[in-house]
């Protein structure tokens, strides 16, 4: 169940990501600096390897939270969200905010990445915790 648990968790968060980038889209872009086509729509969008990375990077991050998880008895589905909310707000984002500081990203670049950080990881976290 170990695995299946991580998988299902990575792909609810990845999910949202779809969710949380297409609402953010347009000022996720201006704020990247990503290149844009004619459509406004970003340069690189059918070049699979940025999606590929991006849900390896959120199996890694489940399967950790899973070993932390059982490391330190958490096994609620409350206690899960709130780990996942802990663990994105207060250990993801200012990791973000840090980078961004130093590259004089915009804070919204911010918010919007480490929203998606700190809600990516509270998914994963009630999604651990039903299994």
């Amino acid at each position: 169940m170990g695995i299946l648990s991580v998988i299902v968790a990575a792909v609810a968060a990845f999910m949202f990501g779809a969710i949380w980038y297409g609402v953010w889209a347009k000022p996720w872009m201006q704020d990247t600096g990503i290149a844009v086509d004619a459509d406004g729509k970003p340069a690189n969008r059918s070049d699979p390897k940025p999606y590929i990375i991006s849900f390896v990077s959120v199996v890694i991050v489940a399967g950790m939270m899973r070993h932390t998880f059982a490391l330190s008895g958490i096994d609620s589905f409350g206690g899960g969200v709130v780990a996942g909310f802990g663990i994105g707000a207060f250990l993801a984002t200012p990791w973000i905010a840090t980078n961004y500081g130093f590259t004089g990203k915009p804070m919204r670049l911010t918010l919007i990445d480490g929203g998606y950080a700190t809600f990516g990881c509270l998914i994963i976290g009630a999604v651990l915790t039903l299994f």
